[in-house]
Parts: C-alpha cells; structure tokens; sequence
C-alpha cells in the first residue's frame, strides 16, 4: 500500500519555463516524507530530543510529463527497503494527477546520522520498532551496505 499526499500547483512552484521546477518535485517529496515519518510516530520532538536525523545518499527523478500550474497533484511513497538495524532506507516516490496519469518517478536511497557525531548510525530499538507497523512494498528489500554502494565508482589509473 502506497502512502499519498496531495499538492495544487502554485505559481511559485514554477520555473521559467512555467512548469513545475525541479526544485519543487524535491520539495514535495520532503514533504510527503516527513508527513509519512510523522504518522508512523517520527516527530520532529522525538528527532531532536534524541539527535539524530536522515541523510539523502541519492535521488534519481525520472520525468514522464510536465506539470503545469494550479493542477492537482498526489505524491506516493513507498517503503522500498530497509536495513535490518534500520541505519539504511529506501523510498520510492511516483507523482500522478488526481486522474491517475503517472507524471514522474523517484528512487531515494538513506540513512540515518547522529546529530551529534555527524555519522551513521543504526535506529534505537524503540525507534526501528516504529517501522513494524510501516506497511512494506510489495518488493521490499532487507537492505546491506552494499546496497548504498551501487552507484560508487572506481578509482581510475591516473597518468
């Protein structure tokens, strides 16, 4: 089951070209995150008492349409993977206008820092717990550290 959020369009979501920026589709899928991590009990509170927060390794955004102002939009998100000690995630993010016609696609790939040290760092307990009533994608992955590696690239021979 996917999580959504709905947007309308505003003009200051626009670029010059007067669509949606790219800008905002980054902006609409924090959004649509933090709403996501909220409902299953991630409050900002709890974040801060605690001192940690998440980290973006990578977004990848495909686009299959524009968007044009004042439109009515929905944002998904799906729990795509996630490391057994919760220091790792993966969403999926889809954007579809209210008719169902799929506008544009994101894979993110995270983690999780300590405020404190600047590293990662696994979930507490209590707070991994919180993913156990997180409904999973239907091709969820348990993921590893390689995962977050897929992108890296070899050093090359230098002359």
């Amino acid at each position: 089951m996917k999580y959504f959020k709905e947007f309308e369009v505003r003009w200051s979501d626009l670029d010059a070209n007067r669509h949606l920026a790219n800008s905002s589709y980054f902006s609409y899928m924090a959004h649509t995150r933090l709403n996501y991590l909220v409902n299953l009990v991630f409050t900002h509170e709890m974040m801060m008492e605690r001192q940690f927060g998440p980290v973006v390794f990578h977004e990848h955004l495909y686009y299959f349409k524009e968007v044009l102002p004042d439109e009515q939009i929905k944002v998904s998100l799906e729990l795509k993977g996630l490391s057994k000690d919760g220091m790792f995630f993966e969403f999926h993010h889809n954007f579809y206008s209210l008719e169902g016609q799929h506008l544009a696609h994101c894979e993110l790939m995270g983690g999780w820092i300590s405020l404190k040290t600047r590293k990662l760092i696994p979930l507490m307990p209590d707070v991994m717990a919180l993913f156990d009533s997180a409904e999973m994608a239907e091709d969820f992955k348990w993921l590893t550290k390689e995962d977050t590696r897929k992108f890296a690239m070899r050093p090359q021979n230098l002359v």
